[in-house]
């Protein structure tokens, strides 16, 4: 889904509930799941990636980058022995 799990969803959708007006609070639990349902068609339109997805691109990107960082050092010690024309 996102960087915001189902548990926090659920505490911001309570937190907006909270902030309701007191003389409108007999309706919270609808005021709170159609906060909930509004954040998550919300955040469902963005282009979030979950957590475990970004780690697992990020655990990638950094090989990659160990793997660049050998070869520009094997190809440094191999134009060091021959530098070329």
């Amino acid at each position: 889904m996102s960087f915001i799990d189902a548990s926090g969803l659920d505490e911001l959708a309570r937190r907006l509930a909270d902030a309701v007006p007191e003389s409108l609070r007999g309706v919270g639990r609808d005021l709170e799941a159609n906060f909930k349902a509004v954040l998550q068609a919300s955040l469902s339109r963005l282009d979030l990636v979950s957590r475990q997805e970004f780690d697992v691109q990020a655990a990638v990107l950094q090989r990659t980058r160990a793997a660049l960082e050998s070869l520009e050092a094997r190809l440094k010690a191999l134009e060091a022995r021959d530098p070329g024309p």
